[in-house]
Parts: C-alpha cells; sequence; structure tokens
C-alpha cells in the first residue's frame, strides 16, 4: 500500500503536468475552422473515401509543426514573432508583419463568414448582420482572455471545441462510414487534377500560419523561460498535450470527410456550406442539420477571437508595440464585414482566404524549423537530426503544395 507521504510528491508531479495542458487545445481550433469544413466535406462529396489520406497525412505534419511552436516557446521564452523581430532591420521588421497582416485578414474573413453562414442557417440572417453578431461573440470571447487571463480562456475555447467535435461528428451515428472504403483511403493517390487541387486545399486549411505564431506565444505567456531541469518534462507533457488536441482535431477532420463520404457522395449542389447543409437535413434529418450548424457556429465563434489573438501576438512581437485586444479585434474586424457588405459570394470568399493563407506558410513555417534546429537557439534542446529532416520535409511539402494551390486558382485551372 503506498503511504500518504509518497503519494503527494507523484500527486503535485501530476498537477505540475496537467498546468500544462491546454495551449495546443486554442491552437487546434485553427485545424477545425470553417475553412476545414469547405474543404473535407466538399473532398467527401466528390471523391468519396479517396483523400482520407491527405487528411490524416495533414494532422499529422500539423501535429510536428505545433510541437515545434510550443517548443520554441518553452525554451526560448519568446514568441515566434518575437524569435523573427530579434534578427530582422527595422524595414524587414514591418515588411515582415505587412504580410501577416493581410494573412490574418484572411483569416478572419473566413473565420467571420463561417459564422455569418451559420446564423443564416439556423435563424436566417442576413450574411452581413451575422458577421457583426460573430464579431460582437468574439470580442466577448477575448474580453474572457483580457480580463480573467488565459487559463480562462483556453477553458472555453476547449469547451467550444467540445461543441464542433458533436456538431461535426454526429451524423457519423446515423450515416456509419464504410470501413474497408476508409481503410483502402489511406493509400495514397488522386483521382484527377482537381482531386490534386483539393488536397492542396485541404492541408492550406489544416496548417495556418497563425496557429504557429499563437502557439509558441500561449507555450512562452504560461510558463516562461524553463530552467534546464524542469525541461524534459515540460517538454514530454507538451508532447502529449499536442498530441491530444491535435488527434480531437484530426478526427473533427477525418469525420468531415467520412461523413461526406458516406451521406453525400454523388450528390449535387454539396460544393458550399449551404449544400452541405441542406444535403444533411434531406439526407439525415433536420437534427444532424442542426448539430452540423451549431458545430459551424461555435468554430465560427472560437477560431475569429483565435485568430485576432494570434493576430495581436505577431504585432507585438515583430512591431514591439502592444494595442488593447478588443481595439484590435474592431480594426480587423472592418475588412471582413466590408467584404461581406460587397456582396462577395460566401463560398468563392472562403477559396480566397485559403489562397491568401498559402502565401503566408512559408514565412512561419521556415523561421520554426531554422530556429529549432539551432543549437544557439534552442542549446540542449535543439532538434534532434531525423526531427530536423522530418521538420524540413514536412515544410517543403506545405509549400510546394500551398504555391501548386496558388498558381492552380490564379490560372484558373482549379
Amino acid at each position: 500500500m503506498v503511504s500518504l507521504t509518497a503519494l503527494l510528491p507523484r500527486l503535485s508531479k501530476a498537477r505540475g503536468a496537467a498546468a500544462l495542458l491546454g495551449p495546443a487545445f486554442v491552437a487546434a481550433i485553427a485545424y477545425v475552422d470553417p475553412g476545414n469544413v469547405a474543404t473535407n466535406t466538399q473532398a467527401g462529396a466528390e471523391y468519396g473515401y479517396l483523400l482520407v489520406w491527405v487528411v490524416v497525412a495533414a494532422n499529422l505534419m500539423a501535429c510536428i509543426v505545433q510541437y515545434l511552436s510550443a517548443k520554441l516557446g518553452l525554451v526560448t521564452g519568446q514568441s515566434l514573432p518575437e524569435a523573427v523581430g530579434e534578427r530582422l532591420a527595422k524595414r524587414s521588421r514591418i515588411a515582415f508583419w505587412l504580410q501577416a497582416e493581410v494573412v490574418a485578414m484572411a483569416t478572419d474573413l473566413a473565420e467571420v463568414l463561417g459564422g455569418a453562414i451559420a446564423l443564416n442557417l439556423l435563424f436566417g440572417l442576413p450574411v452581413l448582420l451575422g458577421g457583426v453578431i460573430t464579431g460582437v461573440i468574439s470580442t466577448v470571447l477575448l474580453a474572457v482572455q483580457n480580463r480573467s487571463g488565459q487559463r480562462r480562456f483556453e477553458y472555453v475555447i476547449t469547451a467550444l471545441l467540445l461543441v464542433i467535435v458533436v456538431g461535426f461528428l454526429a451524423g457519423l451515428f446515423v450515416a456509419p462510414p464504410s470501413g474497408a472504403e476508409t481503410l483502402n483511403g489511406l493509400v495514397p493517390r488522386f483521382g484527377d487534377l482537381n482531386s490534386v487541387v483539393l488536397a492542396a486545399g485541404i492541408l492550406g486549411a489544416t496548417v495556418m500560419p497563425h496557429a504557429v505564431y499563437l502557439h509558441s506565444a500561449l507555450a512562452r505567456d504560461r510558463h516562461g523561460k524553463q530552467s534546464p531541469e524542469r525541461l524534459p518534462d515540460m517538454l514530454r507533457t507538451t508532447r502529449t498535450d499536442v498530441g491530444a488536441a491535435m488527434i480531437l482535431a484530426g478526427a473533427v477532420n477525418i469525420g468531415m470527410l467520412l461523413l461526406a463520404a458516406a451521406a453525400l457522395g454523388g450528390r449535387s449542389g454539396v460544393d458550399s456550406i449551404e449544400g452541405v447543409y441542406g444535403a444533411l437535413n434531406g439526407t439525415l434529418g433536420g437534427g444532424i442539420g442542426l448539430l452540423f450548424a451549431l458545430g459551424l457556429l461555435a468554430a465560427g465563434f472560437a477560431s475569429t477571437s483565435v485568430g485576432c489573438y494570434a493576430g495581436s501576438v505577431v504585432m507585438q512581437g515583430l512591431l514591439r508595440m502592444r494595442i488593447r485586444l478588443l481595439l484590435r479585434r474592431t480594426l480587423t474586424l472592418i475588412p471582413a464585414l466590408v467584404f461581406l457588405a460587397a456582396g462577395a459570394d460566401p463560398t468563392k470568399s472562403l477559396v480566397i482566404s485559403q489562397v491568401v493563407l498559402s502565401f503566408g506558410l512559408p514565412f512561419a513555417l521556415i523561421p520554426l524549423v531554422w530556429f529549432t534546429s539551432r543549437r544557439s537557439v534552442m542549446g540542449d534542446s535543439v532538434n534532434r537530426r531525423p526531427t530536423t529532416v522530418i521538420a524540413w520535409l514536412v515544410t517543403a511539402v506545405i509549400v510546394a503544395l500551398n504555391i501548386a494551390l496558388i498558381v492552380l486558382t490564379l490560372t484558373g485551372t482549379a
């Protein structure tokens, strides 16, 4: 029988480990946002189980990227934007920030649009009004972080993540996918050129620049730069945090594709979120459609607040200036609302936002791998050679596919 004296240190260690959990679940919101809904459901509806392997690969890549981001924040006590800004001249820092700010606006457009579409589906609200409401709710969520601290914000975002999980996966219990077809979908292959474009879109919607920037800041703010003695345990627990969050996000992404393959395969008119909602209503019933719309609403609310938080991290790290988070929320909301007020097509707007996001990925991934692979930056926690090789390979694949997506979209092939 274990004595209380022997048990107390174990309990204390367990509490310390549990305190590390949370940042990855906030970053994981970027992996289940409205852009993911659009690409995954379209892939399943058009190609069945063909691109299951792409979703799995994308989430494995995301797991590596997010761990390296958290690792940088823990070891150096700096966010990725701070590490970049420290090594750039003033003009270069401003140029880097400008591209990151454009990417942040594109991110906000997709997230606000997702919430607006959900409110339109649920209550028939005009898209512009839905965008305003989404912005107001996200401002309230940011106020939680501003007043109650990061930990409370993580709780709220994790709760919304659970709503997303239920909303997007409930349909699988009504229309379970084929196990044999799912396994067959794990074999890497493509069908035609459009399936390659969709694969690039899935990857572009999965690995997102603002999640990479933010995760390093969340790890930094929670724990600061750690002593060498504590780092091994903290990094192990961080791996658990990232692994659990990415498994959850990956399950949602795979589930969305499988649901579309099982219930919507071969149906017309499912190349938009509204079309998917209508098809789910008609095929699986109003209850599943309602849960899907609620999941989309939670994704819009959570992802736009997380995106705005990430934008403030980038601004602070690169420009070395801080503005009130709520003021930034208001300023970054304006471009998205102008876009909606102009009557832009929701589906095309999502596609445009994903292409813009593709431009920003190399600026986040290349410095991240470079920093975590250098002993002068990371000390004894520098990446091991196999990790460095895998990380550069992942970066090369992501950048190449996103360049392909940009070229195919701009040339009209996509």
